[in-house]
């Protein structure tokens, strides 16, 4: 099954729908996905050089939402950061938004990311400075994802750590101990209070009550390759893969994907 094809049956039902809440870049993005691989994205001709024989070739749109396109730049941005891999463990925290914040960060997307981005990676940089838990400055690589595998609206932040940083006053790397980067809780708790901060030196202010206890999740990954081929997935393309869409049947369209926390295949 096609996305463009799904974009083809609905789109006049969706922009009948919601089409005052749709962005300019939510048009160009289903009028990108409509044309990939069409006449309507342009045309490459080849000749080949011993028969002569002429070939059109349609162009990809090249959109990030298109889920067929930007396969070589994802290769490209794996590439590069498997370069800067060392060769120690690598932890992957993850830092995720209470459902309270949800609709604030729908609304005002662009000051709420780029807070979100702030406040997790210096939680990790003053954890890392601190003597009592690392005593190093920390390199690390974040990525923000804005959907759950159920691709309901979840935003959150992926960060790959090496386990350990530089001792400044030395300068020489110092490990992590126990395969053990930081606990998670205490993370959770000053990234709570930066964010919060963040948010109101912002001028924003959300009408529901924010919780006290807000998960952020550290785990043990191994070298680190594995964590980066996991976010390249999702950096240059759409949300879902076509070979994930399984059937479209009455206007209800269905889907697969894993469960974060049991590893079984849902639908």
């Amino acid at each position: 099954m096609e996305l463009a094809n799904l974009i083809e049956t609905y789109r006049e039902a969706l922009q009948a729908r919601y089409g005052g809440q749709l962005l300019p870049g939510h048009e160009r993005a289903l009028d990108a996905i409509s044309r990939c691989r069409t006449p309507g994205a342009g045309q490459v001709l080849s000749r080949c050089s011993e028969c002569c024989e002429l070939h059109w070739q349609p162009c990809s749109c090249g959109h990030r939402s298109c889920p067929r396109c930007q396969n070589h730049e994802a290769s490209q941005w794996l590439a590069r950061q498997r370069e800067k891999l060392l060769p120690v463990d690598y932890f992957l925290v993850t830092f995720a938004l209470p459902a309270q914040l949800r609709e604030l960060a729908w609304r005002h997307q662009r000051t709420v990311y780029e807070a979100l981005f702030r406040a997790a990676t210096q939680t990790l940089q003053q954890f890392g400075l601190n003597p009592k838990h690392l005593g190093g400055q920390m390199g690390m690589t974040a990525v923000l994802h804005t959907h759950s595998r159920r691709l309901t609206y979840h935003p959150h932040l992926h960060v790959v750590v090496p386990g350990g940083g530089i001792d400044l006053a030395e300068r020489a790397w110092k490990r992590t101990r126990y395969r053990y980067l930081f606990n998670a809780f205490a993370l959770a708790q000053v990234f709570r209070g930066k964010l919060l901060h963040e948010i109101a030196q912002a001028g924003l202010r959300s009408g529901e009550r924010v919780p006290e206890r807000w998960v952020v999740d550290c785990r043990l990954v191994g070298r680190g390759d594995t964590a980066l081929e996991y976010l390249s997935r999702y950096l240059y393309r759409g949300v879902i893969s076509e070979s994930n869409l399984l059937a479209e049947h009455d206007g209800q369209v269905s889907f697969r994907y894993t469960d974060g926390q049991t590893g079984e295949t849902r639908i």
